[in-house]
């Protein structure tokens, strides 16, 4: 299905939990206000939604959190969402803590692409940005997920006074490893809107300085909106996700339901549309042709663009993990 603006919306990030093993502090920091269970839709109600998104022309599924794998049952889901007519791709994005324990089961399911979370490949570093010592257990997960042959990628968010000086060796794990290291500009969404941007034309300029011979990756590497290069004779590539100075919405392809069943047309605005009252409502004949109305109607609602760059024009008030990674 096409938005109001022409773009296609085919891809759907779903967040099945707002629970996590970690508390980073621009995503969930401690003392974050978790969702009673009993709000968050069940795997049932996710695969009845999906079946309604397919109609409306979704093809592509991106299960999230919170930390997903810290959800009993996720690897079942992603077999179940595989299973569904009509979907050509179910991805992941993790903090890799879990990844070498659900691997084989994921993998055996039909999961078709990781994506890893890792701001710092220092230990002390990662914990003081996660509040948890557990470096050595997500780089096990890359490296066994690297190894296993599915799609990687590591998602780096630089902070400034804390991880900014790291993007060098996180670009150079590219070399040696066939993943692509992303650098995705901080967004005022959440305990966010706390940090100052460090801003990816800057960090290129670095990396461009250091390695004159860069040149663009134009192959197809997912559903984001990445822009890529590659070092030469590297093996991976170095993404850049620029939502704050380097607006793509003119590209963008997605809608997300949150862990309460919530569809979100965009990350920047507070409108959204609940799918837990039609799936829990009192009228349960024509539940499915009001959850594929529902997304029809949050494909429609989607904005021409975000107001990132306008404090007082964001209407989101809840936390990054709230909404979904």
């Amino acid at each position: 299905m096409r938005d109001r603006f022409g773009r296609k919306i085919d891809y759907m990030r779903i967040s099945i939990t707002d629970r996590c093993n970690l508390r980073c502090r621009y995503c969930m920091p401690e003392g974050i206000e978790q969702a009673p269970m009993k709000e968050l839709l069940t795997y049932e109600e996710i695969v009845r939604v999906c079946r309604g998104a397919v109609r409306a022309g979704i093809c592509k599924l991106k299960i999230t959190g919170g930390e997903p794998l810290v959800r009993p049952g996720c690897p079942q889901l992603v077999k179940e969402l595989k299973s569904i007519t009509g979907i050509k791709q179910v991805t992941m994005t993790t903090n890799g803590i879990l990844l070498k324990k659900f691997l084989p089961e994921l993998l055996k399911n039909g999961l078709d692409a990781v994506n890893i979370s890792l701001d710092t490949m220092d230990r002390d570093t990662y914990r003081q940005i996660t509040g948890k010592d557990g470096l050595l257990q997500a780089a096990d997960g890359i490296r066994e997920a690297i190894e296993s042959g599915i799609r990687v990628k590591v998602n780096v968010v630089l902070q400034k006074g804390i991880n900014e000086a790291e993007w060098k060796g996180l670009a150079e794990l590219t070399r040696r490893n066939p993943l692509d290291v992303r650098f995705i500009e901080m967004m005022p969404i959440g305990d966010g809107k706390g940090y100052e941007t460090i801003y990816n034309e800057d960090v290129f300029a670095k990396l461009k300085a250091l390695e004159p011979g860069l040149c663009e990756d134009i192959s197809k590497h997912g559903n984001g909106p990445s822009v890529y290069y590659r070092i030469p004779g590297a093996k991976g590539s170095i993404g850049f996700i620029s939502a704050m100075h380097g607006k793509f919405c003119g590209n963008c392809n997605r809608i997300r339901l949150t862990s309460t069943g919530r569809l979100k047309p965009c990350l920047c605005f507070g409108d959204s549309l609940d799918v837990r009252k039609v799936l829990r409502g009192t009228e349960q004949e024509n539940v499915d042709e009001l959850l594929y109305q529902a997304v029809r109607e949050a494909i429609s609602m989607k904005p021409a663009h975000h107001k990132f760059e306008v404090s007082g024009d964001i209407t989101e008030c809840k936390k990054m993990v709230q909404i979904g990674g």
